[in-house]
């Protein structure tokens, strides 16, 4: 295994959850999820830590177009355009989970997480994030190795990683 990921005891140790809960705390925050590439990791990742009711407000799992556009109100013209795993719609993403929530911090996934479905524009591994922290809007797309399981727990780890940055 990518000595750069987590394993998935790494993952449910508290140390990397128990960050996001402080700051989310501190700042008397909700956060909300919208996942497709990773079916609801982070959402349960975040869960696992007892006591996050207090921070975690709501997950959405929109693995299919369609759900991206009737839980999120992600654009249908906007997914046609530029597919289902892309900055434009992963940013619609993260913006219907803040408004289709109480939350004031939220992230964003979709990508490919293999084995199959990968393009020579999108390969396996490509992961685009949205994260809404406070009004602000921002995204990156991130390229991960190995297989199915591999990808979408390093999707999870970068997601945790990156809203502690955000926050701290």
């Amino acid at each position: 295994m990518n000595p750069h990921l987590l394993s998935k005891e790494e993952l449910s140790a508290p140390d990397l959850r128990g960050r996001l809960a402080d700051l989310m705390l501190k700042k008397d925050w909700l956060l909300a999820t919208a996942e497709s590439c990773t079916g609801g990791l982070i959402s349960a990742a975040c869960t696992d830590l007892a006591g996050s009711s207090a921070w975690f407000e709501r997950g959405f799992v929109t693995y299919s177009n369609e759900a991206k556009r009737e839980l999120l109100g992600v654009d249908a013209a906007v997914i046609t355009a530029h597919g289902a795993v892309s900055e434009e719609v992963v940013r619609a993403m993260v913006q219907g989970a803040i408004m289709h929530s109480k939350a004031q911090v939220a992230v964003a996934v979709t990508g490919v997480a293999g084995p199959t479905g990968g393009s020579r524009t999108k390969p396996v591994g490509t992961v685009w994030f949205g994260f809404m922290v406070d009004g602000r809007l921002s995204s990156e797309v991130k390229h991960f190795g190995g297989d199915r399981a591999a990808v979408r727990l390093a999707t999870v780890q970068h997601a945790l990683q990156r809203l502690v940055q955000l926050l701290g």
